[in-house]
């Protein structure tokens, strides 16, 4: 286990995936059914995190073990497939996540946890054969990032006027105008367009003005009051262990990103596929429809695919010719990626 003294106290480092495919057009995130959580002992295992979060889904994650690691991405892929018996492909490191308070760990934990948090990409014909792992629709833990069909309706009804009262709450009319001014950033409004990639500023937003059931939760334990053992889906989406969610969401907004100057989007796609499939999966992970036709002469004209010679009827109705990645793109400009807008 890295465990680095400071003082009575260590250091903890864990390894956390956000491992992602889409499946029947819509975006997945793998989730694990049990919680693990790194032991302080030193020991190079995980195990059960009886709490709280118990009852909550949570990213494969484990310890970072330097006597069996040799790396932190090799020590990140072995703890995938031991929990989920998934082997990675594409995968990138995010960020390090840690702040105090991430995890409440056993009686006289002393620890502090430190994460390096990875995004994982994968087809969608892949699917977790260990009973302990199993995809769920990231618009499951994020509604208000779905505008495939307008904005959703949660926005106008729930979460606009909540944040209005969150702002008015604040001690002094600078404080509410900033709070304001930050609400406009994040959602859009007032001449700023929505904008995809903030995914993670939402939900910060969103956590400090109480609306998000991770907030409650953390709350409570911070003042050492009891929690409960089972926490549902709320209206806000459907909470996830520990910090585990701010964690998604930063992979989301990297990917969101990521799709604009590099051609990721092909390592979610079979090798062979039509235009109207690899357009459903742009659509998919950045949550905004786009125009078919204006999506189609981007991509041909970027040169990001090429045909197959061949065509396909799985999509119902007449047969679509089949494309593939042109992987010579990658040699012929730096940032080929899917610059598109979405409607409206």
């Amino acid at each position: 286990m890295a465990e680095q003294s400071s003082g009575s106290h260590g250091v903890v480092i864990g390894l956390h995936a956000a491992i992602v495919a889409v499946i029947e057009k819509q975006p997945h995130v793998l989730v694990v059914r049990r919680a693990y959580a790194p032991l302080e002992s030193g020991a190079a295992e995980a195990h059960h995190f009886e709490g709280e979060a118990s009852s909550e889904s949570g990213l494969p994650f484990g310890p970072f073990d330097p006597a069996l690691h040799r790396t932190l991405e090799i020590g990140l892929r072995s703890w995938v497939e031991d929990q989920t018996a998934l082997r990675l492909g594409y995968v990138e490191q995010l960020y390090t996540f840690g702040d105090r308070g991430r995890y409440v760990g056993a009686p006289g934990a002393s620890a502090r946890v430190v994460s390096v948090g990875y995004l994982a990409l994968t087809h969608a014909e892949e699917r977790p054969p260990s009973t302990d792992s199993l995809w769920h629709d990231w618009y499951s833990h994020f509604p208000w990032e779905d505008w495939r069909k307008g904005e959703p309706a949660l926005i106008g009804t729930r979460i606009a006027p909540k944040l209005a009262a969150w702002a008015g709450a604040a001690g002094t009319p600078g404080q509410q105008a900033r709070r304001r001014d930050r609400i406009t950033l994040c959602f859009g409004g007032d001449g700023i367009p929505w904008d995809e990639e903030k995914v993670l500023e939402r939900y910060e937003l969103l956590y400090e003005a109480g609306l998000v059931a991770e907030a409650a939760r953390d709350r409570r334990l911070q003042q050492g009051k009891a929690a409960a053992k089972s926490a549902k889906a709320s209206e806000m989406g459907a909470p996830m262990q520990f910090d585990h969610r701010r964690i998604l969401a930063t992979a989301m907004g990297r990917l969101r990103g990521k799709l604009k100057y590099r051609p990721v989007v092909f390592e979610l796609m079979s090798d062979a596929f039509t235009l109207l499939e690899l357009q459903k999966t742009v659509e998919a992970i950045s949550g905004v429809e786009l125009h078919k036709q204006n999506f189609r002469r981007l991509v041909e004209r970027e040169g990001l695919v090429e045909p197959t010679g061949e065509q396909t009827a799985r999509g119902g109705g007449r047969p679509a010719a089949l494309f593939r990645f042109r992987r010579e793109v990658l040699k012929e400009r730096p940032a080929p990626g899917v610059r598109v807008r979405g409607r409206g």
